[in-house]
C-alpha cells in the first residue's frame, strides 16, 4: 500500500521543481495535486496562520499554482502573501486562480527561483515551502538567499516527503549563521486520507542578523 501511495504522490510532483511546464501540464498538475495534496495544503495553511505575526509577510517558495496561499488567505486576511515559482506557466495559472477566487488583491505571484528571490533583505516574517526542497539545484545558494530575505526571529517551515532526498539542503540551512543558533525541528506530518505520515516538517528560526 505504501508503494502505491508513494507512486501516486510522485506523479503529483513530477518535475515540480523545474521550469519545463506548459499550460496544459500546469493545469494537469493542479488537478492531480488537488486530489492528492489538499489535506497537506490545509494542514500547512493552518500552521502558517498560527505562526505568522499580525500583518506579517509570508513567502511561499515553489508555490506552483498557488493553492497553499489561497488557503492561507482564507484564514488570515491581514497577511501579505507572495508565491514564487521558476515556471512561468505555473505563475500564470496561480494568478488566474487568484482572480477566480477573488483573492488577487491579497496574493501576489512572481517568476523566481529559491536562489534568486525578489524580496528585499530582512523583509519576510515566514518562509514556507511544500514539496520543492528536494528539487533545489544549489542548496548552498538557496540557504544564503533564504537567510537574506528572512527577518530576525522569522520562521522557515519546509514540508517535503519523508522519503525525499533533503538532507543536503537541510544541512546547508542548518550551517548558515542565520539559522545555526536554534535547534531545527524535524517531525512527521500526517494529513487527510493517508494511513501513515507521508510528509515531514523541517523548521528553523532565524537569529538576529
Amino acid at each position: 500500500m505504501r508503494q502505491r501511495i508513494h507512486a501516486r504522490l510522485h506523479a503529483a510532483v513530477h518535475h515540480r521543481g523545474g521550469d519545463g511546464f506548459d499550460r496544459r501540464r500546469s493545469e494537469s498538475y493542479d488537478r492531480l495535486a488537488q486530489r492528492t495534496l489538499r489535506g497537506l495544503y490545509r494542514r500547512v495553511a493552518s500552521d502558517v496562520a498560527r505562526a505568522t505575526p499580525p500583518r506579517g509577510q509570508v513567502l511561499d517558495v515553489g508555490t506552483g499554482p498557488g493553492r497553499l496561499l489561497h488557503e492561507v488567505a482564507a484564514k488570515r486576511s491581514d497577511l501579505s502573501l507572495m508565491g514564487v515559482d521558476p515556471s512561468e506557466d505555473m505563475i500564470a495559472l496561480a494568478e488566474r486562480l487568484s482572480a477566480e477566487r477573488g483573492s488577487a488583491g491579497r496574493t501576489a505571484f512572481r517568476v523566481a527561483d529559491v536562489a534568486a528571490l525578489p524580496q528585499a533583505d530582512h523583509s519576510v516574517d515566514l518562509v514556507v515551502s511544500t514539496l520543492s526542497m528536494h528539487h533545489w539545484p544549489d542548496p548552498e545558494a538557496a540557504a544564503a538567499e533564504l537567510a537574506r530575505v528572512i527577518r530576525p526571529g522569522g520562521r522557515l517551515m519546509v514540508y517535503d516527503f519523508r522519503f525525499a532526498p533533503v538532507d543536503e539542503a537541510m544541512s546547508a540551512l542548518s550551517r548558515h549563521p542565520v539559522f545555526a543558533q536554534g535547534s531545527p525541528v524535524r517531525e512527521p506530518v500526517r494529513t487527510g486520507w493517508f494511513p501513515f505520515a507521508v510528509f515531514q516538517l523541517l523548521a528553523l528560526s532565524a537569529s538576529g542578523h
